[in-house]
Order: C-alpha cells, then structure tokens, then sequence
C-alpha cells in the first residue's frame, strides 16, 4: 500500500537533500537499444556535441529525441540537483534537486542546436513551473543544460523569442531553466529507463504541450 505524501514544489539546497552515494551504481547495457550506439558516451566522436534537457518524463522526451536524425545516441539521467548517485526513487521524493534529463549527442553537420531547443519547446509546456500534465514535482520542471557558450546564447535567444510568442497568445511566463552543464553532475538513470518506449512500447507517454511553433 501506498501513502500519498505532499509533492515538493520548490528545490531543495544541498543542506535538505539526500545525502547519495560515493560511488556510482548503475549498470548499463553496452549499447542504445534503438540507435546501436554506445549508451555510455563520456567520449563523443569528434565534431559531435553533447545536448542535455529535460522536460518532464524522461521516457517520452528520449524516444521523441532519439528519432530526430543527426542524433547519434541519447540516454536518460538525472541533472541539476545535488544528491550524489542517485536513485529513480530518491529522486521522485523531490528531495535529490535533480530533473529527469535526456543526454543527446548528435552531429551538428545534420541536426543544429538551434533545432534541438526548437523541438525540446515544442514538445513540452515550458510555462508550467514544476510539473508537466499530471506528472507533479520539481523532477519534472523544464531545463536546458548548455555545455558550451555558443549552447547559451543559443539557449537563450530563441528561450526569448518563444516566450515573446507565447505572451502574444496569452500563455505564462517561460519557466525553463538554463544553467551550464559544468554546475552539476548528469548522472544515468537504471538501466530499465534507458530506452524505456523501446522495451515498454505501450508505455506512459506525457503529452503536455502548448500548440505553439517556435517561430523560425
């Protein structure tokens, strides 16, 4: 059984967070079930560049990223917060500060940034603070998470022209968060996550979205 227990709304300071592991734990599959690319890819291929979001359940954001072409390989983790090594589980209480995150390395000679943040808005509801649909709590809130200062300008110009659009047709405020990947630790969720539609291809998929295109 059960208990429902009050949804953490706001992150958590390193203070209040669970205190983690030292080492990590997670075992992975040697490679991406859908891509055939290695799944851990600390070492990308030269002139590939690394990618990292997230915008709600991280089950439906890897297979919508996953199938845009250019995309090498993608995995499914944890970003943002402070809890070392975590867990799926830890971090649901809300009490980790993490993100469920997609990792994408792809070749930006075929799939620019500029068209992975397009997609990454218009596949979630940017405006919805700490939540997306049903799906309730900080692990869920919208984040970019650039590795490189042309990532952030990038990150940030086009954040400014889908937030000028959105208040055109009366939405709220743009709530994503963007923050260097260098100020947190991205760290891979269990390996039953990874390539999770794949596996589970009648799975939970969350859908919430505005309707709104990113003008090009």
């Amino acid at each position: 059984m059960s208990f429902w227990r009050p949804k953490v709304m706001s992150v958590v300071t390193p203070e209040e967070a669970l205190p983690g592991r030292s080492e990590p734990w997670v075992r992975l599959a040697d490679r991406h079930l859908v891509l055939d690319a290695p799944l851990v890819t600390d070492e990308v291929p030269e002139g590939y560049e690394v990618a990292v979001f997230g915008l709600g359940c991280f089950w439906g954001a890897e297979e919508i990223l996953w199938q845009q072409p250019g995309v090498w390989s993608t995995s499914v983790g944890y970003a943002g917060g402070t809890t070392p090594h975590p867990s799926y589980e830890e971090v649901c209480t809300g009490r980790t500060g993490h993100t469920e995150a997609v990792r994408v390395v792809y070749d930006p000679a075929v799939v620019s940034y500029a068209d992975l943040v397009r997609i990454f808005f218009e596949v979630h509801d940017p405006t919805q603070g700490m939540r997306q649909g049903n799906d309730v709590g900080t692990q869920y809130r919208s984040a970019i998470y650039f590795t490189t200062p042309e990532q952030e300008q990038v990150a940030q110009e086009i954040t400014k022209i889908y937030g000028e659009e959105l208040a055109r047709r009366g939405f709220d405020e743009i709530t994503t968060e963007i923050a260097p990947l260098s100020s947190t630790t991205y760290y891979y969720a269990e390996d039953h996550h990874q390539q999770y539609l794949h596996k589970n291809p009648n799975g939970y998929r969350c859908h919430a979205k505005t309707g709104v295109p990113v003008p090009r």
